[in-house]
């Protein structure tokens, strides 16, 4: 199978990481990534490009790298690194706040290369003595240490994702298939995983399964019957894939089945018991006469039970099926008319304004505002006032272009850990949109950062809060707040809250969110996006959005660019509004 675009920036962005590890030199490992974002910002397939060297940033090694392992399907480079870095280094990446460039060193000064001997040196206070660190970093290490001891390995979902893609790249390639789907926690979109589930149809199964014995990267076979393979897999980390081998004709039970989740498979095995009925992953049998139904599509085998299709990301705990009548009103990717939260090349991103403007019209998009980092964050190259300005000018030079989508001038304003505000009103009251984050001093006390909120949540010209809790997934639990007194704040004020569609970050929680629905607070999901590949990450947001049963009246963005404009100036004026 011949690797595509994807594979070569997925493994450009591994050497770096494997280079990290080592404590190469950063300029080599820079020019690697570097290499990896002009391939992700080029629109071409590999095909359609002449000269890999043609692109800036990719000299005649890293082609010479990329060609060989489209030829090969091998990286001598990255298969040199694996043997000179210890497995278990790779294996600490996993732990919360532990990134390549902190384990490199500590491997460096202390040797360290396991977990116990990384939890030995905290507790011997031998890692405060390297230069650079302090008790403070053993403490948050030892805090990372714990965390992950309480995971029964469950990988976040964002780390999960392109290992899902990866596999089913491979399932299209391959012959005999009729059609194949995620299933289990990956399709529920849980934000943690276990491990991976496909279903597949095919009246070749045989065929089918010698295929998929010889993907590669498989690090045990666990379990390669008939129906059902398991299989290990070795990446960055190790994980477990179960293929379900059926005909097409019991393909749509099946995946009911091990879409699961199990309360909601109960719930539909008493829905059929009462029916004289019984549901197995093959098909629905009559008990009385025998009769024996199997379904098209799974939209059928819920009409047989006289309900409507339950999407995937509502099957939990059972209790969906009492509240289908809801189902309708629910926000759905097909209301979203703008994207109010991404970020340029102007700050961290990857792509121009024109080039994130252009992927949201493809995405049939009213507006969007273009919102990159103040000033506070220099890391991300943030915005000082000339600049903001400066591409103010853009931003209208844009809009005189286009008559299907209003471009909105906004910025990610950073509440400072004093807890005041990264800029003035003066620079504010120019712009269309301002979203206000924390992205520092995630120590503070609830109270700390509740006044930090609450200057933001006050200030006039702030319309959003940004990734309201601060957290990433596996890697930081973020900041302390009363979620009660953030939603009172925000409905006092008349201000949204965000559901971040970055499945890192995947906040707020849809048990948060379904205490704000109570309270009547706005929200706005928003995909935080840091390329035009990023954007499509809206129908994640959209799913963990319904997770909480949220309907699209909620949901600022479902407005249309008139209201969307009405509602964020009725804040200007002090006054209140509500989704009409």
């Amino acid at each position: 199978m011949v690797p595509n675009k994807k594979d070569v920036i997925r493994l450009l962005e591994k050497i770096a990481l494997y280079m990290e590890l080592k404590g190469d030199h950063p300029f080599k490992i820079q020019a690697f990534r570097k290499a990896a974002k002009v391939l992700e910002m080029d629109d071409r397939s590999l095909e359609e490009i002449d000269q890999l060297t043609e692109l800036p940033g990719i000299g005649k090694g890293i082609a010479m790298l990329i060609n060989e392992f489209i030829t090969t399907g091998h990286s001598s480079i990255l298969e040199k690194l694996q043997e000179e870095i210890p497995k278990e280094l790779v294996y600490l990446l996993q732990i919360p706040g532990l990134g390549a460039k902190t384990i490199a060193k500590l491997h460096q000064e202390l040797g360290i290369q396991t977990l116990d001997e990384l939890k030995r040196a905290c507790v011997e206070g031998r890692i405060r003595k390297i230069k650079g660190f302090g008790e403070k970093t053993e403490r948050n290490i030892l805090q990372g240490i714990e965390q992950f001891n309480k995971k029964t390995f469950r990988i976040p979902l964002a780390q999960m994702l392109p290992i899902a893609k990866w596999v089913e790249d491979r399932l299209s390639d391959m012959k005999g298939i009729e059609t194949f789907f995620r299933a289990g926690s990956l399709r529920r979109l849980k934000e943690t995983l276990k491990d991976l589930d496909f279903v597949i149809a095919t009246n070749h199964p045989k065929y089918v399964r010698e295929q998929i014995l010889q993907f590669p990267n498989i690090k045990d076979r666990i379990n390669a019957g008939d129906s059902k393979i398991t299989c290990k897999f070795s990446f960055d980390f190790d994980v477990s894939v179960d293929f379900r081998i059926v005909s097409p004709d019991s393909y749509p039970t099946t995946l009911h089945h091990f879409t699961g989740s199990k309360d909601h498979n109960v719930r539909m095995r008493q829905i059929a018991k009462a029916r004289k009925e019984k549901i197995s992953e093959y098909g629905v049998e009559n008990t009385e006469t025998g009769d024996f139904f199997t379904f098209r599509n799974e939209k059928d085998f819920f009409a047989h039970f006289g309900l409507p299709f339950i999407p995937p990301e509502l099957r939990e705990d059972g209790s969906e099926i009492d509240k289908v009548e809801e189902l309708p009103d629910l926000v759905s990717e097909g209301d979203i008319k703008g994207d109010l939260h991404m970020h340029s090349n102007w700050s961290d991103g990857v792509h121009t304004v024109s080039e994130m403007v252009e992927a949201c019209r493809r995405r049939g998009y009213s507006y969007v505002a273009i919102t990159d980092h103040s000033q506070f964050l220099k890391i991300a190259n943030g915005l000082t006032k000339d600049r903001i300005r400066r591409q103010l000018e853009l931003v209208r030079k844009l809009n005189d272009q286009y008559s299907d989508i209003t471009i909105l001038a906004g910025i990610e304003l950073d509440i400072l850990p004093d807890g005041s505000l990264d800029l003035d009103e003066d620079i504010l009251q120019e712009l269309d949109v301002v979203i206000a984050s924390i992205h520092s001093a995630f120590h503070q006390s609830e109270r700390q950062i509740l006044k930090r909120l609450k200057t933001a949540f006050e200030n006039p010209y702030v319309n959003i809060i940004a990734h309201p809790t601060g957290r990433i997934i596996g890697r930081r639990k973020g900041y302390s707040v009363d979620i009660e007194k953030l939603f009172q704040l925000a409905k006092e004020t008349n201000t949204a809250l965000e559901i971040n569609a970055n499945p890192k970050r995947l906040d707020l929680k849809p048990e948060y969110v379904k205490i704000g629905k109570e309270m009547g607070v706005k929200f706005v999901i928003n995909t935080d996006a840091h390329s035009k590949e990023s954007l499509a990450n809206m129908e994640i947001g959209v799913k963990f959005a319904r997770k909480a049963w949220l309907n699209k009246q909620m949901v600022l963005n479902t407005m249309d660019t008139d209201q969307l404009l009405h509602f964020f100036k009725q804040k200007k004026e002090g006054k209140s509004d509500s989704f009409t």
